[in-house]
């Protein structure tokens, strides 16, 4: 009986390891071929993909649709499922893929019908343009047809992948809209509440346009009114503590820094740009770094970052021209309160009542059956059925909902040959509004908004408006009535998703939520500090994590919890020695930075929760007011003036508050981490969570599919934002015309694949701010692409 048993435990150990090999095989089965000669169909003539010993290729051809084609092949080969992922959560299609539980993603998203506005905008561009995409399209599909296995995770998932179609290129464009926008406009809605019913002195106080930290390029920093006297408002008679900030603070701003310093100021008389995108980090990263060569009689030669779904690079330098982004924060929503017609199921506007349009959207359950639900449309914009607001219900005017809004002139920049020449293309770019900085080989340098601007009527756009008597949006601004700034005096632009402009420039550009200025302002000093600048100097500036901002919050907190507050007091006694000895910045082993840090933010919620009692009071619940990134500008105020009919009834005066304040922090940080408040250093909460998007239903893998926790430096308001899932998404600094000098370091690697050597190659490069090399090394693989029968045309 016991060699029988033996044997079965010694067969079933021989099929689990069997099924293991099987297992891996066909995971590595999923692998790109690297090296070698395929024939492949569709292509015109011969193209090249040849990878450095990181995995960064230099994609050749010579022809447009054939370099689209064979970029194309290599995403298709590096990063299908990501790129499946965003096609998917653009359209509101997740739920195809993993069920039930992605449905309520694929509603928010299906609101929008983007994959009929896709393949709308696809009809409306030109041939050249349907080309790029279609063979772009094509490349991907021959490239996942290419693998020996399909991509691991639809192994995982017990799926096939969908083929890629030309519109899912719209679609990627269409979810950095949603990434980047308030697409819903629920900035106007939560505004909305207090502006019903606050004076308006109150309201203009509460969300200033701006703080005396602003570093525009045009105009001046805002001084803070005045704090509004009793007579208008007055809190004391409300009360109340709100839960604890639990060190999260607004969330964070998903935009970038970019700037550019002029020929002058640079050893090679060429511009030089400087540009790192924060958006959100995972596993593998948004962008895919790579170089696009054209030979023949329409050469081109660029390099940067690329989004996987598109045929285009994003930001990066043609050798004439150099260019990056920040996300505007212009005001490109609005949230309409909608007044019922004369007939049910129609509502009012400027020219009569109107129906509304009804669609009826499915959305494919994997698992479970189809679920349909009617989106309503007004002449504005889809009507937000979430929404609740006490002046009726709400429709949404967004710019990505006009086709108009959406194209493929990003194209254009691979040829762009001066900074004047990129600006103008800029100007007419169907992208996401974002601030957009250029330099050229000559030296010049400039600024302008990238995207289309809508022409307002004449209402508040701060808060929902009636457009059936405004007429709300009355078409899109000329590109020659776009703001524009061209070799300023001193040679340095900069934008961090800040108030840039002022006066009627601000009126076009609208405020759709600023960041505060504190990060634009730490890098417009780092810049006027410097005379000279090298690659090296702008990753330096990149990487700064002096707490500046902070500086001040520390001197309040050491004078408040003064000898006679921290006699009886062991805990505040220990907090006050921690930041008294911190160090500066957001490095991990600070622990003083992060007390610091949460006192601040403890002190802003308890103070805004407090303003916010008559508003309670008035709707009889917590209406979610917003809390404005302006609001560091009437909180200074408040706890430097202390007036006392502005501080909640709960303390005896706003000494009471900050020490509340400090002590809620400690009481936080007790009750969530074992040991003494010495251990609780910025690193521990600043751990990197960079993960794959399957990491969290297979916890087991969690280890293979992630990157390393690192502790990471660098917080919000200063040049090196971060956040432990949430940071510079790329870092470059480039000379176009010298891209041999320049630096390009991104977070996670190449591939898509954890059994690649490129699925964390130069990760920590970015972890430890090391530079990288902006251009591709010497190639360590070629694969080369021949069309299948042999070349179809003549390259020239």
């Amino acid at each position: 009986m016991r060699r029988v048993l033996f044997r079965l435990a010694s067969l079933a150990a021989l099929l689990a390891i069997l099924a293991l090999v099987f297992a891996y095989l066909a995971v590595r089965g999923s692998l790109p071929e690297l090296d070698g000669r395929i024939e492949v169909a569709g292509l015109r003539a011969e193209a090249t993909i040849a990878r450095d010993s990181r995995g960064v290729p230099v994609i050749a051809a010579s022809s447009r649709a054939d370099l689209a084609f064979a970029t194309g092949y290599a995403h298709g080969q590096d990063r299908f499922f990501q790129m499946d992922l965003i096609r998917r959560q653009a359209a509101g299609e997740l739920s195809e893929l993993f069920g039930p539980d992605a449905f309520d993603a694929d509603r928010r998203f299906r609101l929008h019908r983007f994959r009929a506005r896709a393949e709308l905008v696809l009809s409306l561009q030109d041939d050249d343009d349907r080309a790029i995409v279609a063979a772009y399209a094509d490349g991907v599909n021959a490239g996942l047809k290419g693998l020996a296995a399909r991509p691991f995770e639809y192994l995982l998932l017990g799926k096939t992948p969908d083929a890629w179609r030309a519109e899912d290129s719209i679609l990627v464009v269409y979810a950095m809209f949603m990434q980047l926008n308030d697409e819903r406009a629920r900035r106007d809605v939560r505004r909305g509440y207090l502006y019903r019913m606050l004076p308006p002195d109150v309201f203009d106080w509460l969300y200033p346009d701006g703080t005396p930290l602003d570093a525009p390029l045009m105009g001046d920093a805002r001084e803070t009114a005045a704090v509004p006297p009793a007579e208008l408002y007055s809190v004391r008679e409300s009360a109340g503590v709100p839960p604890p900030a639990g060190e999260r603070g607004k969330f964070s701003v998903p935009g970038s820094n970019n700037w550019a310093v002029s020929g002058e100021l640079t050893a090679t008389g060429r511009a030089m740009v400087a540009n790192d995108m924060h958006l959100g980090l995972r596993a593998p990263n948004i962008y895919y770094r790579a170089r696009l060569v054209q030979t023949g009689d329409q050469p081109r030669d660029v390099s940067g970052v690329m989004l996987p779904g598109t045929p285009f690079v994003v930001a990066g330098s043609n050798g004439r021209v150099a260019w990056g982004y920040t996300n505007s924060y212009g005001d490109w929503s609005d949230a309409i309160r909608l007044k019922p017609g004369a007939e049910p199921g129609s509502y009012r506007t400027l020219g009569g009542d109107r129906l509304f349009e009804r669609h009826v959207e499915t959305i494919r359950v994997a698992g479970a059956e189809d679920r349909d639900f009617t989106v309503r449309e007004t002449i504005w914009g889809p009507v937000d059925d979430a929404v609740a607001y006490p002046d009726g219900e709400i429709a949404i005017s967004w710019t990505a909902h006009d086709p108009r809004a959406v194209n493929l002139n990003i194209l254009k920049l691979e040829t762009a040959a001066s900074a004047s020449a990129a600006m103008d293309i800029a100007n007419v770019m169907g992208i996401p509004p974002q601030n957009f900085v250029v330099g050229d080989a000559d030296g010049h340098i400039g600024w302008t908004i990238a995207g289309r601007i809508p022409v307002r009527g004449d209402y508040d756009a701060r808060v929902p408006a009636d457009w059936s008597e405004s007429g709300g949006w009355t078409g899109w601004r000329k590109p020659s009535e776009y703001p524009r700034i061209a070799d300023p005096d001193g040679g340095r632009i900069w934008t961090a998703n800040s108030r840039v402009a002022d006066g009627e420039a601000l009126e076009i550009i609208g405020d759709g939520g600023y960041d505060l200025a504190a990060r634009t302002r730490q890098i417009r000093d780092n810049l006027v500090e410097r005379d000279r600048f090298t690659a090296e100097t702008m990753l330096e500036i990149q990487l700064d994590d002096r707490a500046l901002l902070l500086s001040r919050w520390r001197d309040l907190l050491l004078a408040t919890l003064d000898e006679a507050v921290i006699a009886d007091d062991p805990r505040l006694a220990e907090y006050r020695r921690l930041v008294h000895d911190w160090h500066p910045r957001a490095v991990p082993n600070s622990v003083g930075y992060r007390l610091v840090r949460g006192f601040r933010l403890e002190v802003r919620k308890r103070a805004f929760y407090g303003l916010m009692g008559p508003v309670r009071d008035y709707y009889g619940r917590d209406v979610d007011p917003l809390i404005g990134n302006q609001f560091e500008g009437p909180l200074w105020q408040l706890v430097n003036e202390r007036p006392a009919h502005l501080l909640s009834g709960e303390y005896a005066d706003w000494d009471a508050l900050l020490v509340s304040s400090a002590q809620a922090h400690i009481d936080w940080l007790e009750a969530r981490y074992p040991g003494p408040l010495a251990e609780r250093s910025w690193g521990e909460y600043q751990t990197a969570t960079i993960r794959h998007p399957l990491s969290r239903a297979l916890p087991i893998l969690s280890g293979w599919l992630n990157m390393p926790r690192d502790q990471l430096s660098g917080d919000d308001n200063m040049p090196r934002a971060q956040s432990p899932g949430f940071g510079a998404s790329e870092r470059f600094s480039v000379s176009p015309g010298d891209e041999a000098n320049g630096i390009l370091h991104m977070p996670t690697g190449q591939s898509g694949h954890p059994l690649s050597p490129f699925y964390r190659a130069g990760h920590e490069d970015w972890v430890a701010g090391r530079p990288s090399p902006f251009l591709p090394g010497p190639a360590a693989h070629t694969l080369t692409l021949s069309p299948a029968g042999g070349t179809l045309v003549d390259p020239e």
